[in-house]
């Protein structure tokens, strides 16, 4: 690695600190390091900024997450933001000379007891420092290279937030914005962010997405001020514009105006300005999953034209010969209310069964159950079975109550295999089973008790969906034992082999239609990737979650150290649990009925890949969308399909309907039994709303235009 003179530097014998950490593309490095002293940064309470010396003699800028600052839930979260901005930047800009209007990031190391970044020390000096001094050619040059910055951000996604008289510098020639602390990527909510007159209105309210024209605001702002040698009040046009002729393009082109849809776009300013964009005429960037892209596409299009999902509905839904051809409402997982029961509210999820109920199928054994009293338990903490007698309780709420406390035992129990149902699981609309799959170690456990710990918290009520308990001891116990673990930085042990297959945890779910009992199945690596008995239950599985670990898939170097660390292997052949599954369930035709989801876990690891930035980096909208559940999936399926052999993807290729996310249920890894930074689940709902949609259960989702 090189300064940006062209001097080279390595470790030098006299000193014997070294500071490792990774370049912007990952690379692992490490420098003999001298430390100058902390001093606090202004507007960053959680970090601490110093000066160290790499080398032989780079000067470089450190800014670090103290131990002190880590108990700041938000200060881990807000520096890897920073650092997600700063890779983009010197990725997408590091080699064009008009790169230089950022501050250059050097490396950084988000897995070190102190979280750090690092930065190249720049000439020049805050241009609040200038005002009221610049002369002509200067105004414009500023005017143009700050603009040129906003734009060169655009292309990128971001929106810096932080354009102020402190944060630019000037060093007679070029401007330089100062670090992306404040960087969002566009189109996220704004959140209340800097002072009048720099930030927006709408920036400093919280209102809205993230624009680049908030940017423009802050130029126009800091130009005035420049000009004028006094700041305004930050809320339109300042009242003396008129007398600043300079400023005038940027009157007529309406960048004072407080709101950012009536500004112009950075491109358009430059057209206003005449200031040339080096974007225009600059080669298009190679996409280097251009071709993993057109495969998705084409595959996607078979598969809906040999499901006749490319047709108008009422054409799909006419019976049509042929072994590929099923009925609509195979092909959407659409189930009607048993008995043909009207929808009830999932607040009254034991009431009291149908005089004659459509048996249900055991989820464990898949042979079918009847409601009968005479077989109602409880289960003492100890684990006892006790036989329950509601014969003499009359008294409508309390029987209520004991019924949705209650378990059913199996009539087909027997043995060491003896199992019991939650009373709702018969007493409600059509069960609906998701087996999580993958080899061990993959993340499984952790991802179901994220999911969980996400709804716990009302993750899926923006959705339309209200969930409670299937059984309120047992998920108290899951959300113990699991949940509150996870959120507490344990890593949680993993899932011992069984000889009979149990769900995890289950849940009533109230959204489109009949309230929905839904269980989730997660069984050890070892048991899935055996043609058992045990995994007997996959044939009455409603939908699959396929866990894809990046330490197993991807041909990526820098995941090499990380392998080396968990003990684990690369395999090109793919998931061993994927293939031992996908080939054990029923198929019609060359596809499998059941909907499905890939989830590529542990993405954190991957997390600067722009492909999986610009969806790992962004929170789950709060509105389903179907179409970008289709890019994620496009994405996805291209970033595996570049970085990882076609096995991988067996999923996708066998599932009728499959979508495909990236997802981290702890964001960071684990040291010894714990996660050192806390947990950060990311985007951990988005499969499970993919399935939901798809088996009719999300209101306003059509389940025909996801996943195929």
């Amino acid at each position: 690695m090189t300064e940006p003179g062209g001097g080279a530097y390595s470790a030098s014998a006299e000193w014997s600190e070294v500071l490792e950490f990774l370049t912007h593309k990952e690379d692992p490095v490490g420098f003999a390091a001298r430390f100058g002293p902390d001093r606090r940064l202004p507007g960053r309470p959680s970090l601490v900024a110093r000066k160290v010396t790499l080398g032989a003699g780079w000067p470089v800028h450190q800014y670090r997450l103290p131990a002190s600052g880590q108990a700041d839930p938000q200060a881990y979260g807000t520096l890897e933001r920073e650092v997600a901005a700063a890779v983009a930047l010197e990725r997408r800009y590091g080699s064009e000379r008009y790169g230089e209007v950022f501050t250059r990031m050097i490396g950084f190391d988000l897995e070190a007891p102190e979280p750090f970044i690092l930065y190249r020390i720049h000439g020049g000096e805050p241009i609040s420092a200038r005002r009221g001094a610049l002369t002509v050619d200067e105004q414009h040059q500023v005017l143009a290279q700050l603009t040129l910055a906003v734009r060169l951000l655009e292309d990128v996604g971001l929106v810096h937030r932080a354009i102020a008289p402190e944060t630019v510098s000037w060093d007679g020639t070029h401007v330089r914005l100062t670090e992306p602390y404040g960087a969002l990527r566009t189109g996220e909510p704004r959140g209340a962010f800097g002072a009048a007159p720099w930030a927006s209105p709408e920036q400093r309210e919280g209102r809205g997405g993230a624009d680049a024209r908030d940017d423009l605001w802050a130029v126009a702002q800091l130009m005035y001020f420049l000009l004028s040698g006094r700041a305004d009040r930050g809320t339109g046009p300042p009242a003396d514009l008129a007398d600043f002729r300079r400023l005038a393009a940027l009157d007529d082109g309406g960048v004072f105006a407080p709101l950012a849809a009536d500004r112009p776009t950075p491109t358009e300013l430059m057209r206003l300005l005449n200031v040339t964009d080096p974007l225009v005429s600059a080669p298009g960037v190679n996409d280097p999953l251009g071709r993993a892209r057109a495969d998705f596409d084409a595959q996607l299009a078979r598969k809906r034209r040999e499901l006749g999902l490319d047709r108008p509905v009422e054409e799909a839904t006419a019976p049509t010969p042929g072994p590929t051809r099923r009925s609509l409402r195979s092909l959407l997982g659409a189930v009607p209310p048993p008995n043909g029961a009207a929808p009830r509210s999932v607040a009254e999820p034991a009431q009291e069964p149908p005089a004659s109920p459509r048996p249900r199928l055991c989820p464990h054994c898949l042979l079918p159950v009847t409601f009968d009293e005479s077989m109602l338990l409880t289960i003492s903490p100890k684990g006892d079975r006790i036989p329950l007698d509601l014969s003499t309780e009359h008294r409508p709420a309390h029987r209520q109550d004991a019924l949705r406390q209650a378990f059913h035992r199996c009539p087909h129990a027997d043995g060491d295999r003896s199992h019991e149902l939650p009373v709702p699981y018969l007493t409600n609309g059509e069960p609906l089973s998701i087996a999580l799959v993958g080899s061990s170690a993959v993340g499984k456990t952790h991802l179901l008790a994220a999911m969980l710990g996400e709804i716990e918290q009302g993750g899926l009520e923006p959705y339309g969906l209200k969930c409670l308990p299937l059984n309120p001891a047992s998920h108290r116990t899951f959300l113990r034992e699991r949940v509150q673990g996870l959120q507490q930085g344990k890593q949680l042990a993993s899932t011992g082999q069984q000889t009979f297959a149990r769900f995890a945890d289950g849940l009533l779910v109230s959204g489109r239609g009949a309230t929905r009992p839904v269980v989730f199945f997660d069984l050890a690596g070892e048991d899935l990737a055996e043609e058992g008995e045990v995994t007997g239950f996959l044939m009455g599985v409603g939908a699959f979650i396929f866990v894809l670990d990046p330490l197993r898939a991807l041909r990526l170097p820098f995941l090499d150290p990380v392998r080396e660390r968990n003990k684990l292997r690369r395999r090109d052949l793919g998931d061993e649990a994927f293939t031992t599954v996908l080939n054990r369930i029923p198929r019609r035709g060359p596809y499998i009925d059941a909907p499905a989801a890939v989830a590529v876990n542990k993405s954190d690891l991957v997390r600067f890949d722009p492909s999986v930035d610009r969806w790992l980096g962004r929170a789950l909208p709060t509105r389903f969308d179907a179409d970008a559940v289709l890019a994620e999936s496009r994405d996805a399926y291209a970033f595996v399909s570049h970085h990882a052999s076609s096995a991988w993807l067996k999923p996708f290729d066998d599932c009728a309907r499959c979508t495909l996310h990236f997802v981290a249920a702890t964001g960071g890894q684990a040291r010894g039994d714990e996660f050192p930074h806390g947990v950060r689940p990311r985007r951990v709902l988005a499969p499970l709303l993919s399935i939901f949609a798809m088996c009719g259960l999300l209101p306003g989702a059509e389940p025909r235009e996801v996943g195929a």
